[in-house]
């Protein structure tokens, strides 16, 4: 698993300075896989998977390699790769060409690229209230399989 940030946040980090740490740009890198929950103050890129419920108060982006097997809530979202869960985004979330969506969407407004599948309800409009709904992680190793069938 590997989760990166610029060098600046790693500087402070070494010094303990923590406070620049809450806004911290992060990577979870291509080929890592995350099991847990992810909440950020940032923005977050996600390439590799994640097992867990992701949070931020900023821009969470998926690309088209990554996947995330759980809720995701943020104020702005682009969706490039598989999502099993619940997607709640306070402003626009973006669905781009080569997204996949298993799960609801609760966003302000929604743009959706051509190519991009989504199987769900979608409700939008006004700024929705985000809801903190759980989903059930699978605990076996067999869900990195999950998305294969997807991805044919």
């Amino acid at each position: 698993m590997a989760i990166f940030g610029n060098n600046k946040e790693k500087e402070n980090f070494s010094t303990g300075n923590t406070q620049d740490l809450s806004n911290a740009n992060t990577h979870v890198a291509k080929g890592a896989s995350f099991r847990g929950d992810i909440e950020i103050q940032g923005t977050l890129r996600i390439e590799g998977t994640v097992f867990g419920n992701v949070k931020g108060k900023g821009k969470i982006s998926l690309g088209d390699s990554g996947v995330v097997e759980g809720n995701i809530q943020a104020q702005v979202a682009d969706i490039a790769g598989s999502v099993k869960g619940i997607i709640e985004i306070s402003d626009t979330l973006t669905l781009k060409a080569t997204a996949q969506v298993i799960g609801d969407l609760i966003c302000g407004k929604l743009v959706v690229e051509a190519g991009a599948s989504f199987n769900g309800k979608c409700q939008m409009g006004a700024v929705p209230q985000l809801t903190n709904k759980p989903i059930n992680i699978p605990k076996n190793e067999k869900s990195d399989l999950v998305f294969d069938e997807i991805k044919k």
